[in-house]
């Protein structure tokens, strides 16, 4: 019998705050600043994508090309986008650091 798959798309489980934070801990940890990209962009389209342009001022085709595995969004960009989200950029020591 053939192993029968669904597609699955994360942004489905984007569906809470926590679970959007979850993600994005985990996505920083690989340290992957395109991979940070796209999950903006997962997130972005988990809460609209529209109403995430009209809070940053950004058109919907902007941040689909920025917030994507291709993209590099400026810092200016990034806060935005974090702001926009609900979400804040926070710093702590890496353990173990020197």
């Amino acid at each position: 019998m053939p192993l029968e798959t669904v597609p699955w798309d994360v942004v489905d489980s984007l569906d809470t705050p926590e679970r959007v934070a979850l993600y994005l801990e985990a996505v920083l940890e690989e340290g992957d600043p395109v991979l940070l990209a796209a999950a903006l962009g997962d997130i972005a389209r988990a809460q609209g994508m529209a109403q995430v342009a009209r809070e940053t001022g950004l058109s919907r085709e902007t941040l689909y090309r920025t917030l994507s595995d291709k993209g590099n969004p400026q810092l200016t960009t990034l806060m935005a986008v974090l702001k926009a989200l609900g979400l804040k950029l926070t710093v702590t020591p890496v353990t173990g650091a020197a």
